[in-house]
């Protein structure tokens, strides 16, 4: 396995991963009722495209098969970026989906990640790769950037989600606390 920086070439594979990772009921919050998943998807792939954005590709690291075939991916970032790392996804939020967030509300928004923490924000890993340590690697080589800056490595887990937590928990991650998400509640980990 490889593990690499992705490309903007990846833009479609890392909005793949950010909507399976926040899942069916968030995408269609997200698109409310004027409009689609497919418009949701479209955000993020023009997202990932972009350098300045939380979801860049230059935030995405990609697992790959020796061949080159993807594997998985992992989206990962300093929180004290956050606040204008995220400005991009409101903006264009407001222009496709029409939400009509203003520049003071994105200012005041709670985020999902602390200034005193590395946030691993997604990760996703193909379902033919699955069980084969992936997650695992990518998790890891987050970790990696995150001891490189002195910060340890945070993420939020839906509560719904055991399986996920079992892995979080697995690797050296521990529950600090909750946070809301997106209208869900979620368990904030760390990984000192």
């Amino acid at each position: 396995m490889i593990i690499k920086t992705a490309s903007s070439e990846n833009a479609s594979l890392i909005a793949d991963a950010i909507l399976e990772a926040i899942g069916t009921d968030i995408t269609n919050s997200l698109a409310g009722e004027n409009s689609s998943p497919q418009e949701v998807h479209d955000i993020f792939e023009r997202l990932a495209k972009r350098n300045d954005s939380q979801y860049s590709y230059l935030n995405t690291r990609i697992a790959m098969t020796d061949d080159g075939t993807p594997m998985g991916v992992c989206i990962s970032y300093d929180g004290a970026d956050l606040k204008r790392l995220r400005r991009p996804f409101f903006y264009e939020a407001n222009t496709i989906l029409g939400w009509g967030i203003s520049d003071e509300d994105i200012e005041t928004l709670p985020g999902e990640t602390e200034p005193d923490e590395f946030y691993l924000d997604t990760i996703m890993v193909l379902p033919q790769f699955r069980g084969q340590g992936v997650a695992k690697a990518l998790i890891a080589d987050a970790k990696s950037k995150a001891d490189t800056i002195g910060k340890p490595l945070g993420l939020l887990c839906d509560t719904d989600n055991s399986r996920a937590y079992r892995l979080y928990e697995a690797v050296g991650f521990k529950k600090v606390g909750q946070r809301p998400f997106a209208g869900h509640l979620m368990n904030h980990l760390l990984w000192e």
